[in-house]
């Protein structure tokens, strides 16, 4: 078994636990509101992982605010501390090309110790935002190797969303220029945004940004498949065609 199959069978097993503390969690609730029947039957339906998920992941090195952004987004709210993260998963429910969707951000980890993890994520992301700290250089650097493992994993990545963030921009201590930012985005060509999770500027913005590109995408693979369907359709009619 490989590495990744166990990482994948921990996420699973890490996942079917959290929904069983919250089915005991709720049964706690409604015994002690006296809202459950005589007979304790109670049916409760755990949904599935939908398919019409669209999967963000974010990376970036410890520290940078990766969480700041991500609870910032989703609840609204910003915290001082910095909590090392392993690996959370917060979903939001959005309003996607005009269709109704679930917008999974898994926020990772930005220690280096959980490559198959790292590596797992992004088989399964759809985008990507890369986060550094305008006020470290390193943190900017540390997300090339990072790069290269999307590349190498996704293989072709020509119209995959990915964004470079500039986070903590309202932090006085920048060794990062904006310019700079910009010029490693072209490099990538990927987009570029500065951000800041505690003052909340440019955060719903980013995740706009992210949905916009991934809009340009399927439209895009759209086109091309009609395309494809009528070259077909093309061919199919002049194989056809016989000469008098």
């Amino acid at each position: 078994m490989s590495s990744e199959d166990i990482i994948e069978r921990f996420m699973r097993l890490r996942f079917a636990w959290s929904k069983l503390f919250a089915v005991r969690a709720f049964i706690s609730l409604a015994n002690a509101c006296n809202q459950l029947p005589r007979d304790r039957s109670i049916r409760l339906r755990v949904m599935p992982e939908q398919s019409n998920d669209y999967r963000v992941v974010v990376f970036g090195a410890g520290g940078v605010g990766k969480s700041s952004l991500v609870l910032r987004f989703v609840r609204g709210t910003f915290r001082e501390t910095y909590i090392p993260t392993i690996e959370d998963t917060y979903r939001q429910v959005i309003s996607c090309n005009k269709n109704v969707c679930t917008l999974q951000i898994t926020d990772t980890t930005g220690s280096h110790q959980f490559p198959a993890m790292q590596r797992l994520s992004i088989s399964k992301g759809h985008a990507f935002i890369l986060v550094y700290s305008i006020t470290s250089r390193q943190s900017l650097e540390e997300l090339k190797p990072i790069y290269d493992v999307i590349s190498e994993v996704k293989g072709d990545i020509d119209g995959i969303p990915i964004m470079l963030v500039g986070n903590k921009c309202d932090d006085g201590n920048r060794e990062v220029t904006i310019q700079e930012g910009m010029e490693q985005a072209k490099s990538w060509g990927c987009a570029f945004l500065e951000t800041s999770a505690k003052t909340n500027y440019n955060v719903k913005e980013l995740f706009q940004d992210l949905l916009q590109l991934e809009k340009r995408r399927t439209m895009s693979l759209h086109l091309e498949t009609k395309k494809s369907k009528s070259q077909k359709r093309r061919e199919k009619l002049k194989g056809k065609c016989t000469v008098m």
